[in-house]
């Protein structure tokens, strides 16, 4: 008799989260009720300069996701499909806010899928609430100390007003 034995169903979310906003985890909470598990991977790129490190990153987003207990969250380096091959993904998960992210997305899907054929991308549609929302945004909105309390878990929200404070303080010593 042949034993039939479960494949654990993984999938990645990559991001650079800078920082974690509610459409983000809206989009984690929703994909980590698709598969066993959801690797939340924050992306390191070199080519930009984050507001908060990897590491701080990482840590922002386990503090509200904490609760789910499927969601794992890594920082990588690199390609995102290359990413999900070493932690045996199948499944790329992205979020889509409007029409304008599609080409892009697409793009990018089309581009990880000839590089490996066995992994999938996933489109999942921002809910409207978070439609307009971006992390470039939100740093925008804060750097003028305008209410950012709905862009964010409440949890971030005090993170990223020092953080402002923090820059700003460094610029004036210049």
């Amino acid at each position: 008799m042949t034993k039939i034995t479960h494949t654990e169903h993984i999938a990645i979310y990559p991001g650079s989260f800078d920082p974690i906003t509610l459409g983000h985890q809206d989009i984690i909470e929703r994909a980590a009720k698709m598969f066993d598990k959801l690797i939340v991977a924050v992306l390191v790129n070199r080519a930009k300069s984050p507001l908060f490190s990897a590491d701080e990153r990482v840590k922002m987003i386990q503090m509200v996701t904490g609760h789910i207990d499927n969601v794992e969250v890594r920082s990588f380096d690199g390609l995102s499909v290359d990413f999900a091959e070493s932690m045996g993904a199948k499944v790329i998960v992205r979020g889509l806010r409007a029409v304008t992210d599609f080409e892009y997305e697409l793009q990018m899907a089309q581009t990880n899928r000839a590089m490996k054929h066995d992994i999938d991308t996933i489109f999942l549609t921002t809910d409207l609430r978070y439609a307009y929302l971006s992390s470039s945004i939100v740093k925008e909105v804060a750097s003028y100390g305008g209410q950012i309390d709905l862009f964010l878990p409440p949890e971030i929200v005090p993170l990223l007003r020092n953080r402002i404070k923090e820059r700003e303080h460094k610029e004036s010593q210049k």
